[in-house]
């Protein structure tokens, strides 16, 4: 119910903000901040300082545009679009994304879910930091915000046969990185069997 209220007080709150009003600019930055600097964090790695001045970078773009916020989309669908390009231009800046074309194999490999979630998303981020920068945002826009090939292609300049290429380098990675948690889990499931066979008599 509180949410509701939420959601409809914030054409109310975005209207204010547009006119300057400091408070509701800070309302909309302690709603959203959580989600667009997990956004930014994703595509950045591991560099926390980088994330941190690229997701401020991003809120200033925010405020600026909020004059051309026409309601079209909700306003966390649109904020979220501008974290994401503002965030790829800060890494061309700093470092070029990875364009690399190769034959794109077909993956299916998936990682079962380990009973510990939060251990295994955590593993998943820290795994995910270690990927190249090109590789990453493929990742992190394809697997994590659910964007399609087509789309990231579009964001980063490639095409979608380097979008599809780069995600299956990454997903190769990653399973390298992650194998500790699918051997866990293996010898797990092994030692289940081993408990359930029947004694012998």
């Amino acid at each position: 119910m509180t949410n509701q209220l939420n959601m409809e007080q914030e054409p109310l709150l975005i209207r204010r903000a547009i006119d300057g009003d400091e408070r509701a600019l800070r309302a909309l930055w302690t709603r959203h901040a959580p989600h667009i600097d997990l956004v930014v964090r994703r595509l950045v790695g591991g560099d926390a300082d980088a994330a941190a001045d690229i997701a401020q970078e991003v809120w200033i773009q925010i405020f600026r545009a909020l004059p051309s916020y026409r309601g079209d989309s909700q306003f966390s669908t649109w904020a979220h679009r501008i974290a994401v390009n503002r965030t790829l231009n800060a890494l061309r800046k700093t470092r070029r994304l990875a364009n690399i074309e190769t034959e794109v194999q077909e993956d299916t490999a998936s990682i079962d879910p380990d009973h510990d979630r939060t251990f295994v998303a955590q593993s998943i981020e820290e795994a995910a930091a270690k990927l190249s920068p090109g590789a990453r945002a493929v990742f992190t826009l394809h697997d994590v915000e659910g964007y399609t090939h087509e789309e990231i292609a579009e964001e980063l300049g490639i095409t979608t046969g380097g979008s599809k290429s780069q995600l299956f380098k990454a997903r190769a990675k990653l399973r390298k990185l992650l194998a500790h948690l699918i051997d866990t889990k293996d010898v797990g499931l092994q030692r289940k069997e081993t408990e359930h066979v029947a004694p012998a008599y």
